[in-house]
């Protein structure tokens, strides 16, 4: 299995309709449990389940769990975090994404305190205003 470092190489997504839950997990990385644990935890990831009960992956679903991959793996995000996370992402297009890295969000404002970090921000930009007066003189 790739280790996180190495997640520039992971392979191109072919360009086919579904993937099998061994293709999916050679293509990211991420061993076949761990896919399956993933389909429980993150809404978005719903494979289609035919003959069986086989799993088929389509191309945005491996996009997701690249991106999953990425957050919990790369970033240290806790699953609830990385569920929050993905929540808050716009929809992804997958065609313009084919070979090219995911798009990295903004970090999210702390949640304990965000009126007192908003007050704390404009008392630190008034400070540097003033700094920037004084230099300017």
């Amino acid at each position: 299995m790739l280790e996180p470092k190495n997640n520039d190489e992971l392979p191109a997504i072919p360009g086919k309709r579904y993937f099998t839950i061994g293709e999916v997990s050679e293509l990211c990385g991420v061993k076949p449990h761990v896919l399956r644990y993933w389909e429980q935890e993150f809404p978005q990831l719903k494979p289609v389940k035919r003959r069986g009960n086989r799993r088929y992956y389509q191309r945005q679903d491996v996009i997701i769990i690249r991106q999953i991959r990425s957050l919990l793996y790369e970033q240290g995000f806790t699953i609830g975090g990385a569920r929050q996370r993905l929540r808050e992402l716009p929809k992804i297009n997958s065609q313009a994404l084919v070979g090219r890295p995911l798009p990295v969000p903004p970090p999210l404002p702390s949640p304990g305190r965000p009126k007192a970090a908003k007050g704390e921000l404009e008392k630190m930009r008034g400070e540097l205003e003033a700094a920037l007066k004084l230099l300017e003189k």
